[in-house]
């Protein structure tokens, strides 16, 4: 993980999933080969409450569940993009 500022600590004390946002891209695809679907779809909701990531949700306005493969996908997209 690359070298933290004092803010980037206070924001991971904050709520620990700020840490996965410091990461680089193959540092984050090592660590989500440890997760499953389900912490996967708790941080996307986390990151962003507004998005349809539960399988009723997604089932109802999408017509399709999210796969692991695709909230892998959507995590490393919102990581890497800063998009938190």
């Amino acid at each position: 993980m690359q070298n933290l500022t004092y803010d980037d600590h206070m924001l991971i004390r904050k709520h620990p999933n700020y840490r996965y946002t410091f990461m680089n891209e193959q540092e984050l695809r090592e660590e989500l080969k440890k997760w499953c679907r389900e912490a996967i779809i708790d941080w996307l909701k986390w990151n962003d409450r507004n998005g349809i990531y539960d399988d009723e949700q997604c089932m109802d306005e999408l017509g399709f569940i999210m796969t692991y493969e695709q909230g892998v996908e959507l995590m490393v997209g919102q990581i890497i993009q800063k998009d938190f």
